[in-house]
C-alpha cells in the first residue's frame, strides 16, 4: 500500500467524511482530497518519513490526514484533537476504511499533550489553524508543540503570506525549515459570515528537521 500512487490516493480520501457542522471558533476547514494526497505523497516519495513511521497528526479533525497516512504505510498515526464531534466522524471514518494502524485523542494541543510524548513520534504532520479570527497565533503554537514531539522532522501547512515569519522563527528556534511544496487551498464557503463561495488560500508544506 505504500506505494499507492497519487491519483489513487486522493480518489480514497474523496470517500473520507468531514465537518457536518464546522465550527468557527476551532477554524474546522476538513483538508481536502486534492491537498491531503499531494501532501502525503510528497513527504513519502521525497523524503521516506512516513512508512514504517510513528506519526502524530495535530489537529486531526476527521482524519484525512491520518486516514491518507495509514494508506502510506504508516506504523502507527495517532490524530488529536480537541473537539469530540470530529473524533467521532474520525473513529467512523476509520472504521469504514477498515484500517487497525490509526487511533484518536481527544486533547488540547496546545496546552495538554502529555509531557511523555515529548520526543517519541518520527514525524509529525499537521494542517493546524492559520491563526485568523479568534485564534491568531494558534498556528505558531502548533508549530512550536509539533517539534516539541517530533525526534526527527515536522510537515506543517502555513499561509504563504507567513512564510518569512515562519522561517525566520525556525531558525530562531534552531531548526532547519524549507517549503517543499505551494498548494491553493481553496476554501468552500463554510460559515455565515463568508460572502463568497470559494476562496483560494496559497499556502506552503514547510518540511521542519530537528537537529541530530
Amino acid at each position: 500500500m505504500a506505494c499507492i500512487k497519487l491519483k489513487v490516493l486522493e480518489e480514497y480520501l474523496q470517500e473520507v467524511e468531514v465537518f457536518e457542522k464546522p465550527k468557527v471558533e476551532l477554524e474546522q476547514y476538513a483538508t481536502s482530497p486534492h491537498i491531503a494526497s499531494r501532501m502525503l505523497h510528497t513527504i513519502q516519495a521525497s523524503f521516506g518519513d512516513i512508512e514504517g513511521k510513528l506519526i502524530a497528526d495535530l489537529g486531526c479533525g476527521c482524519g484525512t490526514l491520518s486516514i491518507g497516512a495509514a494508506m502510506l504505510g504508516a506504523g502507527l498515526c495517532v490524530g488529536v484533537d480537541i473537539d469530540s464531534d470530529a473524533l467521532s466522524i474520525f473513529s467512523k471514518n476509520v472504521e469504514e476504511f477498515e484500517i487497525s494502524n490509526v487511533e484518536g485523542v481527544q486533547c488540547n494541543v496546545i496546552t495538554n499533550i502529555p509531557e511523555q510524548w515529548d520526543n517519541k513520534f518520527d514525524t509529525v504532520i499537521m494542517n493546524p489553524p492559520f491563526g485568523t479570527k479568534h485564534n491568531s497565533g494558534a498556528d505558531m503554537e502548533f508549530l512550536r508543540v509539533a517539534l516539541r514531539l517530533a525526534n526527527t522532522v515536522v510537515y506543517s501547512l502555513h499561509k504563504s503570506s507567513t512564510r518569512e515569519h515562519i522561517l525566520l522563527k525556525a531558525c530562531d528556534w534552531g531548526v532547519k525549515a524549507r517549503v517543499i511544496a505551494q498548494l491553493r487551498f481553496d476554501l468552500a464557503a463554510t460559515y455565515k459570515f463568508h460572502k463568497k463561495q470559494s476562496v483560494d488560500v496559497e499556502v506552503d508544506l514547510v518540511r521542519f528537521t530537528l537537529p541530530m
